[in-house]
């Protein structure tokens, strides 16, 4: 990266983190189980609601108990089911349109990550009509209260139960962008373990995996907190020790409920302390190829984390350290290796790839310059790269 533009990112970056303490971030408010809603509905005298999820999540019954508990409580509920795993504008335009057409008061948000990114982008229109998804992208460009949000996560990765963020894609550019804005953050994050239990195994390990990619970015990055290290240490402890097993064991309550934990906190990391390279590619190759975001991130950490090399070590040696990934004892270059080496062995006995060799060389130019236009200057990474730089990446993961 030319040494100018190099300033202008930390300067940027030192900025935003000195900002920290005054910004208003917020943590949602937790429950426990999906029928404690709609007694919050009729506390916050909400008579309608829109529910936002997917065909999958709707067919396979998860919000069966949900709509039944809120028809007993006289509370209506319109169900938008069609969200698709990168939520595209048009998604994000019809769940809009049904909110109004029934006179929602209130939206739920019922899935992964992708059905929680529809519902906050959604909520956004709701709330300034007169302003494209597409103009809302970027930092701080929504400024508006959205109708109350409650956010049921049923995945236990993209933590976007807590954070300020929802990634749209662009279906006509091939494009996927975030939109960040404080008012993005749901109000209320329902973590209940029951909607987990049977989650197939390869979702367990992507979305395990996105989780433990937002902890680790967190972490080394240059915008910190004690808080947000905490939160991070607390994440990569839950995931150490109950991926594996809620992978292996669909139906472990105890494993389900530690990675619910463990999204949550690493979600509460990342949106103060932000990600890093990893994201910024990950969203351009779901945005060219629909690549599920959570695989993406998997095949990513292990690559980036090595191209970042001796910026990251003390950093990751610590959180190596901390998490139980290694013993007190070690030195930091080999507790560095050994989280490595974990985050390596963990996808391998998972059945998740080392590469995605479906990536076109051809493509690889302009994937970087959106990865250079999202990551820059915000993200606070141990290592800056330029568009050109960022290249290097994909062909590392195209193998």
């Amino acid at each position: 990266m030319h040494p100018l533009r190099r300033l202008w990112c930390r300067t940027f970056q030192g900025v935003f983190r000195l900002a920290l303490p005054v910004l208003p971030y917020r943590s949602p408010e937790r429950l426990h189980a999906v029928e404690d809603i709609p007694a919050l509905c009729r506390e916050r005298g909400v008579a309608s609601v829109l529910l936002v999820t997917d065909a999958g999540i709707r067919g396979a019954g998860l919000t069966e108990p949900l709509e039944r508990a809120l028809a007993e409580a006289g509370v209506a509920c319109w169900v938008y089911d069609r969200t698709v795993p990168n939520p595209t504008i048009q998604n994000v335009e019809e769940a809009r349109a049904l909110y109004l057409e029934h006179g929602a008061q209130a939206i739920t948000a019922f899935g992964g990550g992708s059905s929680m990114d529809c519902a906050k982008a959604a909520g956004a229109r709701v709330a300034k009509p007169r302003q494209s998804v597409p103009q809302m992208r970027g930092l701080l460009k929504v400024h508006r209260r959205l109708p109350l949000l409650i956010a049921v996560p049923t995945t236990a990765g993209t933590g976007s139960e807590t954070t300020l963020a929802a990634v749209i894609t662009d279906s006509q550019a091939h494009h996927k962008y975030p939109i960040n804005d404080f008012s993005l953050i749901p109000r209320y994050a329902v973590l209940d373990y029951r909607v987990t239990l049977g989650l197939p195994p390869q979702v367990t390990a992507s979305t395990g995996m996105d989780a433990l990619t937002h902890a680790v970015e967190a972490y080394i990055g240059r915008s910190t907190t004690a808080e947000t290290r905490a939160m991070a240490e607390q994440a990569v402890t839950l995931i150490h020790r109950w991926l594996k097993t809620a992978y292996d064991d669909g139906q472990n309550a105890e494993a389900r409920r530690g990675m619910l934990e463990a999204a949550y906190c690493a979600g509460v990391a990342f949106t103060k302390s932000y990600v890093g390279y990893v994201h910024a590619v990950a969203h351009s190759l779901g945005g060219q190829y629909g690549t599920p975001h959570g695989l993406a991130n998997a095949v990513l950490l292990p690559i980036v984390l090595r191209m970042y090399g001796p910026a990251c070590q003390e950093k990751l040696s610590r959180l190596a350290r901390r998490s139980g990934v290694a013993p007190e004892g070690l030195d930091d270059p080999a507790a560095a290796r050994a989280f490595l080496d974990w985050v390596q062995e963990m996808n391998d006995s998972m059945g998740l790839p080392r590469t995605l060799p479906e990536i076109r060389e051809e493509d690889i130019p302009a994937m970087a310059a959106h990865a250079d236009r999202e990551g820059n200057p915000l993200y606070p990474v141990p290592v800056l790269m330029d568009r050109r730089e960022l290249e290097q990446i994909y062909y590392a993961v195209k193998g």
